[in-house]
């Protein structure tokens, strides 16, 4: 009888240890070399920032070389494309964002990769979007520019950072909702949308915070909006869209950015990297820092960030329908 209940014993300990081996096993989970993060943006903007925070972050914390590789090019799903026929190990990862993680799927009929075939992770940050206007219009607020609108059918102008673009899907969305006309003006990126604001040749701008808002602070562009749920901690005096018109209470738009593996991803790999990702975004040093890009930390588990991508691809995907918006990668 002793045996017996000594062998009970221990399988009953095993059995309660399992759950606390498991963990264990999970949480140490190491790269066994060095890692790449795809960065499928050029230097210096969010994206970039981002992964390179995250690269010196996984460097100190798994002791193993971390390169931060730019790969931009066909609005992020060059990069994208390159992900997803990596080996699914956790040593090849990749900041996304709305336009190659999101927005593409419905936008382009040639694209070369699809959902499933991406593994989230956990989102980083959000940032808003921001609507501004030429000194020269006369209005200083969302429900002004709507009765501009309203009264002047058509009579206005707004450009962005490029077709198919978050800015531009944010206008679309704005217009939708409230049935009004504009011109869309696109141009190749951001600084040419914004130097032509500045100069007065398009009166109304929709583009990402940065470098939109210093020139607002500045009184050379007049802000409006910004497009997230929650004001900027930047500029806490501008309102948000959805405060400005009924028809607009559920609108929301930022621009995110966080990180997937390639689909198939086994969970020890998934959860060291959302736990590195986690500790990140708590370091005071990096919540500064993201405070000082105009944005919020936004970690995520796995499964909340991978709801979040589906609801974000079915809005994009709606507003492109709406718009008959498709396009090809050239």
């Amino acid at each position: 009888m002793k045996l017996l209940r000594r062998q009970f014993l221990q399988l009953a300990g095993a059995v309660a240890a399992a759950p606390i081996l498991r963990t264990a096993r999970a949480a140490e989970w190491r790269p066994s070399g060095a890692i790449r993060i795809l960065i499928p943006a050029a230097p210096g903007g969010a994206t970039d920032i981002m992964g390179r925070l995250l690269a010196q972050h996984l460097q100190s914390t798994w002791n193993v070389s971390v390169v931060a590789e730019n790969k931009s090019g066909a609005g992020g799903t060059i990069a994208m494309t390159e992900l997803v026929r990596q080996k699914p190990d956790g040593q090849t990862l990749i900041i996304g964002n709305p336009g190659p993680a999101a927005i593409a799927f419905s936008v382009f009929r040639n694209l070369p990769y699809k959902p499933d075939q991406l593994l989230a992770v956990s989102n980083m940050i959000k940032i808003p979007n921001i609507v501004l206007v030429h000194p020269s219009v006369p209005v200083y607020s969302i429900a002004e520019l709507i009765a501009y609108l309203k009264s002047n059918p058509g009579a206005l102008s707004y450009g962005t950072s490029g077709t198919g673009q978050s800015p531009h899907l944010t206008a679309a969305w704005f217009l939708q909702l409230t049935g009004l006309q504009m011109t869309h003006v696109p141009f190749r990126g951001a600084a040419p949308a914004l130097t032509a604001a500045l100069g007065g040749q398009i009166p109304v701008l929709f583009d990402n915070l940065f470098p939109a808002l210093p020139q607002a602070q500045a009184g050379k562009l007049r802000a409006l909006a910004v497009t997230t749920l929650d004001r900027s901690l930047l500029a806490p005096d501008i309102p948000t869209i959805r405060e400005s018109a009924p028809e607009l209470s559920n609108f929301e738009v930022s621009s995110w950015f966080g990180v997937f593996l390639p689909s198939g991803a086994p969970a020890p790999v998934v959860d060291a990297l959302n736990n590195a990702i986690k500790n990140l975004l708590e370091a005071p040093d990096i919540k500064a820092r993201i405070v000082e890009l105009g944005a919020r930390p936004d970690y995520g588990t796995p499964n909340q960030f991978a709801g979040f991508v589906r609801d974000e691809i079915a809005k994009f995907g709606d507003i492109i329908r709406r718009e008959n918006l498709q396009m090809d990668i050239n």
